[in-house]
């Protein structure tokens, strides 16, 4: 939970402490990528908790405004995570939305990296997801003018999880929680465990900022949220929902990713002194942001996400990274439909690319 102006305190990645020995090279990054993932995934912990709570709320009737389902699917597509954009590709293989409402989506999206954002440059990250969704509206509101903007399609979807139905879905039953917690089972004590271990360490000041400022205020507030999910939520929901969805499917992905890009980038930093190329090479980096981009999987983008908060990309390539990738939130329409798929991915290209030019051009 860093910003880029702050890259050289010790031990953050980026700055001019050289460390006096590999071990505590790697435990230093090893804390720093340990802290991230534990607020991405309470954070995500939180997502579910609230998506599920409030899941009468999908049942909206939408209006056929084609125009407003532009808007609608925009500010789906800023639900960090990927429910909001699963719900967008589900109306529109169910031809309730329309071509240019899914692109709008999938530009405003930034997935799972929308979390890490948020840990990294939580200063940042709201004019980030601000000007994604100004560049969403833009490109979708355009894209209607064509004819491909108002293509629909019509296709069968069943394996999105939203669990719409679900009697068993219910994150708050007060009678349950004293009868839970004397037959506590592994993972509700693994997350409370956690949790009060992780709050034990940041009061007393062995993780996070070497002082109480807002961010260490902010983590205890997530951490809190963390400990009454897991004390309160029914047993049905914790297993299939916070451990099936969250920890198991993106605990160690985004641990690995996050080392891993705070490890690449201090070695060419530190080490190979990669800091002159990347300025002398500003569009090169832009056209690899693109070409990652298109991976539909969350991961790989937060190197570009690192990179912004240590000060050695400009905002612009992280923005065109950001307007093409949508973390895995596109899986469901590629199992769909490759044409549609590859369409999109295409208009999410030729807009990112335009928006990092213009970025080259004028210095942002």
């Amino acid at each position: 939970m860093h910003e880029h102006e702050h890259t050289n305190h010790p031990g953050l990645i980026g700055g001019d402490i050289h460390f006096e020995n590999i071990f505590q090279f790697l435990t230093e990054i090893f804390q720093h990528a340990l802290i991230i993932t534990a607020f991405v995934i309470i954070m995500m912990l939180l997502i579910e908790y609230l998506s599920v709570q409030t899941r009468g709320s999908w049942n909206i009737t939408f209006e056929r405004n084609p125009l407003l389902q532009i808007l609608i699917a925009a500010v789906l597509g800023l639900m960090p995570g990927c429910l909001g954009v699963f719900l967008v590709v589900s109306l529109y293989v169910h031809r309730i939305f329309h071509f240019a409402a899914l692109t709008a989506a999938m530009i405003a999206t930034c997935g799972d990296e929308a979390f890490i954002m948020f840990a990294m440059i939580p200063g940042k990250a709201l004019w980030i997801m601000g000007l994604l969704f100004l560049v969403a509206l833009l490109s979708g509101y355009v894209l209607y003018l064509f004819p491909l903007g108002k293509h629909k399609m019509k296709l069968a979807i069943n394996h999105l999880k939203l669990h719409d139905h679900d009697p068993e879905c219910r994150c708050f039953i007060p009678s349950r929680i004293i009868p839970q917690l004397r037959q506590i089972g592994f993972e509700r004590a693994v997350l409370l465990i956690s949790g009060i271990l992780f709050l034990v360490f940041l009061l007393s000041g062995n993780i996070g900022p070497d002082h109480w400022n807002w961010q260490r205020v902010v983590f205890l507030i997530v951490l809190t949220i963390e400990l009454f999910i897991a004390f309160t939520v029914p047993d049905h929901f914790l297993r299939k929902h916070l451990w099936g969805h969250v920890i198991r499917k993106h605990l160690l992905r985004v641990f690995l990713w996050t080392f891993g890009a705070f490890l690449v980038i201090h070695l060419g930093l530190e080490f190979l002194h990669f800091e002159d190329w990347m300025k002398e090479n500003q569009l090169s980096i832009l056209l690899i942001a693109l070409l990652i981009g298109i991976i539909p999987e969350s991961g790989p983008h937060i190197l570009f996400i690192t990179l912004y908060a240590t000060g050695n990309i400009p905002l612009s390539i992280l923005l065109a990274n950001s307007v093409v990738q949508d973390g895995h939130g596109s899986l469901p329409l590629l199992a769909e439909t490759r044409t549609d798929f590859l369409k999109m991915k295409g208009v999410n290209l030729l807009v990112g690319l335009l928006l990092g030019l213009v970025g080259f051009m004028t210095g942002f």
